[in-house]
């Protein structure tokens, strides 16, 4: 009689759906669309019954009441491995692995009849990093649905993952031979020839995976990504403008890719005809307008970058952060009182936005409106105090104003915050030197050049300080050096060299590095006075005066370069109008 019943339930369930006056609903990922097949999975009727019961739950997106159906399933058949399968299914998709893998390694996989089941229950190994479980399900179902493409690729996929690439390789190529149309089998193979270091054997799989499935926009990605780091930025380009106008116009990413690689190449002008396409299928797109503005911006083209932020604000004053960039784009222009108008309205319309008002304390300090930098400052860091770009800013503003004890609190200050803050270390070394705390300039030095080897500014500021003050020579000149090789066309960190280089007797090479300083800076008062001393250490007594004499018509202030002047018997020091220098640079 209850066996009745239950056929009754199995082959009564469409017309009992139906008689509820609903439409039947397709099956939720992971839930067994044909009960009925089930049958072989779980032989006792009165499991079987719980397992419907759990079904319907899992249609009804019912979780936990499925759960509860299915363990009352395994009271009446404790071994059933597809009910156990159901349970760690669920577990694994509402995040408990730990629960999903336990009962998964109570599962005998021989029991369970679709290809599809063993494919899920690798998942859940693979999951919780049970990679050797995983492989051993997976190698099982391979056998039993030599046919069922998608096991053999979760199979050469897991391989892959576990750099086990020949073995990978082998899978998907025996993969091939079988159907040799098989887009995703190119696909894996181009990942392994990527791992395995011959970028040209995957770019011809993954060629080789778009001519079998020209809408594969996996294999089209990482082609794209291969070619590019390939400095290949050609063929990517050629790859987009293809799918672009044969496979899918609408693609917004794609296009968007397109846009950067021109700009890239320094092709903005064609970028901006992709940006254009865009924004005809998508007018109300944010980011293509902003990128076009960025592009303008990186043109040099202002007018034009500025008039499409107007535009999108005009639809939209409420974008803050578009408001900001066009604030910015207005201090590349140096049209600083409209930065501040245009920071000043983002503030209006929300007063806690804190990026313009650090921009606002950024010119106001560039303007040296010093009173109007410290207030918009101190209202940043109070918005955020974690944002070590206010404390920075700050000390700028006291150096600025020779407030050189506040600037190091700030500076102090935003280490704090970060003490991985190169620039923070720098200027607060700076600052120390104003104080005339020379081993404390040191010490921020060397902590600068340990947070970032390459910081140029760094490496010219002690060296030329070591070099200035006479002390360990041999490393200022390692430092400017250093200095000059990140950034040769900076005048002043081949003074530094220079002076290092007189300061260790090197005369001939210390003179034509400082004329090469000359020769990229000519109007620094200090450069000058370095060759003049060059200049009088060879006895060349003429050029030394001239050298000295420029530098005092550049800085007239000079007294102790004055004083100089007539100690070495060269009289009264009189600057005249513009004295020529190619006199002293070759």
């Amino acid at each position: 009689m209850i066996l009745k019943k239950i056929q009754t339930i199995i082959f009564g369930i469409p017309l009992l759906v139906v008689s509820c006056g609903t439409a039947p609903q397709p099956p939720i990922s992971g839930v067994a669309s044909e009960p009925s097949a089930r049958i072989k999975e779980v032989s006792h009727p009165q499991a079987f019954y719980h397992f419907l019961q759990g079904y319907l739950a899992e249609i009804n997106s019912d979780g936990m009441t499925a759960l509860k159906e299915y363990q009352q399933g395994l009271r009446f058949d404790p071994n059933s491995s597809f009910l156990k399968f159901r349970m760690a299914k669920l577990h694994f998709s509402s995040g408990q692995t730990d629960k999903a893998v336990a009962l998964a390694k109570e599962i005998a996989p021989e029991q369970l009849v679709q290809g599809s089941t063993l494919l899920d229950l690798a998942k859940i190994f693979t999951g919780g990093e049970e990679t050797a479980l995983a492989l051993r399900v997976l190698e099982e179902g391979v056998q039993r649905f030599p046919q069922d493409e998608s096991l053999i690729l979760a199979k050469g996929n897991l391989l892959l993952n576990m750099k086990e690439f020949a073995q990978a390789e082998q899978v998907f190529v025996s993969l091939l031979q079988q159907q040799p149309g098989s887009a995703e089998s190119h696909y894996y193979l181009g990942l392994i020839a990527q791992e395995t270091k011959t970028p040209q054997e995957a770019a011809k799989h993954y060629q080789d995976a778009i001519k079998a499935n020209t809408s594969f926009e996996r294999a089209y990605l990482k082609l794209i990504a291969l070619w590019e780091n390939e400095k290949e930025s050609q063929r990517a380009i050629a790859l987009l403008e293809q799918y672009l106008k044969e496979v899918n116009p609408h693609h917004r990413e794609f296009r968007l890719r397109l846009v950067r690689l021109y700009v890239l190449e320094r092709q903005a002008e064609k970028g901006l005809v992709h940006l254009d396409q865009l924004l005809q299928q998508h007018p109300d797109d944010l980011h293509a307008h902003v990128r076009k503005a960025q592009i303008y911006g990186e043109m040099k083209n202002y007018p034009a970058a500025v008039q499409e932020l107007k535009d999108v604000l005009q639809a939209r004053p409420n974008e803050l952060r578009v408001r900001d960039f066009l604030g910015l784009l207005y201090e590349e222009m140096k049209d600083y009182d409209r930065a501040i108008e245009t920071y000043q309205a983002n503030v209006t319309i929300d007063p806690t936005f804190f990026d313009s008002i650090l921009h606002l304390g950024f010119v106001s300090y560039r303007l040296k409106r010093n009173a109007d930098a410290i207030s918009y400052l101190e209202q940043a860091i109070k918005l955020n105090p974690k944002r070590t770009e206010s404390y920075l800013l700050f000390g700028l503003t006291y150096f600025q104003m020779e407030d050189y004890q506040n600037a190091k609190v700030k500076l102090e200050e935003g280490i704090l915050q970060d003490p991985s803050n190169a620039e923070l270390h720098f200027n607060l070394g700076t600052t120390l030197d104003k104080l005339n705390q020379f081993d404390e300039v040191v010490r921020e030095m060397k902590q600068t050049l340990a947070l970032d080897p390459e910081h140029a500014d760094a490496l010219n500021y002690l060296g030329y300080s070591y070099a200035d003050r006479g002390v360990r020579i041999e490393e200022a000149l390692d430092l400017t050096k250093r200095a000059v090789a990140l950034k040769p066309q900076n005048g002043y960190y081949v003074d530094s060299l220079g002076w290092a280089l007189y300061k260790l007797g090197r005369v001939d090479e210390a003179l034509e590095t400082m004329q090469r300083a000359v020769s990229l800076v000519s109007d620094d008062p200090v450069i000058y006075e370095h060759l003049g001393e060059i200049f009088l250490l060879r006895e060349e007594r003429d050029k030394a005066r001239e050298a000295w004499l420029h530098s005092l018509q550049l800085d007239s202030t000079n007294e102790s370069l004055k004083k100089r002047f007539r100690e070495v018997g060269f009289g009264e020091p009189i600057p005249t109008v513009s004295q020529q220098s190619s006199t002293l640079v070759p």
